[in-house]
């Protein structure tokens, strides 16, 4: 009696040894709702000066491969995934070594046939087991930023660009407050972010009246008004929108 209550005792902490060995398949952690910066391709460094993107949300992949926005569909189960060879994208021409990169990273991206999560990286690898690209999380902190903007809604269901001859900038500070150029006055405001959503208040301005360029008073209003519309924020790189609740586009920026 005792030698069988010695190894039934010997039997299960093997198996707890054996369980405590198995390591954790950081693969099935989620890829929805999340945003990746490329590090290397096929091994090896991007081209100087190019950034190429990826980001995974319900389904659909998007991104920029360094020259092109993209997006295509995608299924996972596990670590297996699944990229839909059909990719659309922008038709910029950029030169040739960023459309060889290009190039090589859809290919790579629609080779990929599983995915490996650790940490703030992530890897897709081939049918043969080789990492084709390897990613570093984007992060979604927008305090200590500092934005141009590339359009704006006018509030009549248009995305409108930044009139020539006059600029829109926004700086996020760490402490909930924002500030910046509306293109006459200087304005700020506060802000309160959490995940993808963004709340921004009402904008206190300077009262500076600008005749030239032409416009430029109609479009600080229209600015500042969208900027309050944001209900939703997503960085992709060195590019940052703002959506309304209903997903309608309020404010496009880039990096300076």
């Amino acid at each position: 009696m005792q030698t069988r209550k010695i190894l039934v005792a010997l039997t299960m902490l093997v198996g707890l040894i054996l369980t405590a060995c198995v390591p954790t398949n950081t693969a099935t952690i989620t890829l929805n709702d999340t945003g990746w910066l490329l590090a290397n391709l096929n091994g090896q460094s991007g081209v100087s000066d190019t950034l190429v993107t990826i980001n995974f949300e319900n389904g659909r992949i998007s991104g920029t491969d360094g020259c092109n926005s993209y997006s295509t569909s995608y299924t996972v189960n596990g670590a297996t995934i699944t990229v839909n060879k059909v990719v659309a994208t922008t038709l910029m021409a950029c030169p040739e070594p960023i459309m060889q990169q290009a190039t090589a990273y859809i290919t790579a991206l629609t080779q990929a046939v599983s995915h490996k999560i650790d940490g703030p990286q992530l890897t897709l690898l081939d049918a043969s087991g080789k990492t084709r690209a390897a990613f570093t999380k984007q992060s979604r902190e927008l305090g200590g930023t500092s934005w141009i903007v590339t359009g704006y809604n006018n509030g009549n269901q248009a995305v409108v660009s930044v009139v020539i001859g006059s600029k829109l900038t926004v700086d996020f500070s760490a402490a909930g407050k924002l500030s910046g150029a509306a293109g006459c006055n200087t304005y700020t405001a506060t802000y309160e972010a959490s995940g993808k959503s963004i709340k921004i208040g009402p904008a206190a301005s300077t009262r500076k009246m600008c005749a030239d360029p032409a416009g430029v008073m109609e479009q600080e209003t229209q600015f500042l008004k969208a900027l309050e519309t944001a209900a939703t924020y997503r960085l992709d790189g060195h590019q940052l929108e703002l959506r309304t609740a209903d997903g309608v586009l309020a404010v496009t920026f880039a990096k300076p």
